[in-house]
């Protein structure tokens, strides 16, 4: 079994010290948590990620049941949908480091 390491072992590992104290300061988050705060920072990218991966399956139908048109129609619109998800991405950078800016010049 695993013991328990007093407080003079841990102070021998920084990372852990510092993890301990970063938690401290910042809470770790869990994965549903972070998605819901990147969304909120920037809803276009996951939508544009739904919007590209919604063409792709749909495209992807089409061509296997022998739509050729329609398979390609949707291979574009999935181009599209990937162009609109990484300007959007380019977008949201931008916009967070001006934000970040001007809460630096304000403090």
């Amino acid at each position: 079994m695993a013991k328990e390491l007093t407080e003079e072992e841990m102070d021998q590992f920084d990372w852990l010290t510092l993890q301990r104290d970063m938690d401290t300061v910042m809470p770790t988050e869990t994965q549903s948590q972070k998605f819901l705060r990147k969304f909120k920072e920037n809803p276009f990218v996951p939508l544009g990620c739904l919007a590209t991966s919604m063409a792709l399956g749909y495209g992807l139908y089409t061509f296997k049941t022998g739509q050729r048109k329609m398979s390609q129609y949707m291979m574009r619109t999935r181009i599209a949908a990937q162009g609109l998800t990484v300007l959007a991405l380019v977008m949201g950078i931008g916009m967070g480091a001006q934000t970040q800016t001007a809460k630096n010049n304000k403090g």
